[in-house]
């Protein structure tokens, strides 16, 4: 059974960088053709997709955060992790992590994470 669970910090100061980690159980990282993607969902808005990084390495970013994103994978760990540098409140999300097949919309994704809420406030 495939897992994904996310965990970070609930709060961050506007300013600093973000740090999200999802730990996948079940299936690796590196398994043919799996894309992993993180996805937030703002209160009261839809989801969007923040970038992905797929089973080869490569990384795929959203072109309105890429400036601003980064995401990377630890295969030892079999996690993969979100960086989300200079965030303001409107960053403030429930953060989600998810599997797919290279697709960006939410109903490209075949397995999720939980989500995790993350504030953003001094």
């Amino acid at each position: 059974q495939v897992q994904l669970q996310e965990s970070g910090p609930g709060l961050v100061k506007p300013s600093q960088t973000l740090a999200l980690s999802c730990t996948v159980s079940g299936v690796p990282l590196t398994t043919s053709y799996y894309v992993w993607s993180w996805i937030r969902q703002p209160p009261g808005k839809g989801m969007e997709w923040m970038g992905a990084i797929a089973y080869d390495g490569s990384t795929y970013y959203s072109p309105s955060l890429k400036n601003h994103t980064s995401i990377s994978r630890d295969t030892s760990k079999n996690h993969f992790s979100l960086q989300l540098r200079s965030v303001t409140p409107e960053n403030a999300a429930e953060y989600y992590c998810a599997r797919g097949l290279g697709g960006r919309a939410d109903y490209d994704m075949d397995c999720w994470g939980k989500g995790t809420l993350v504030t953003v406030s001094s």
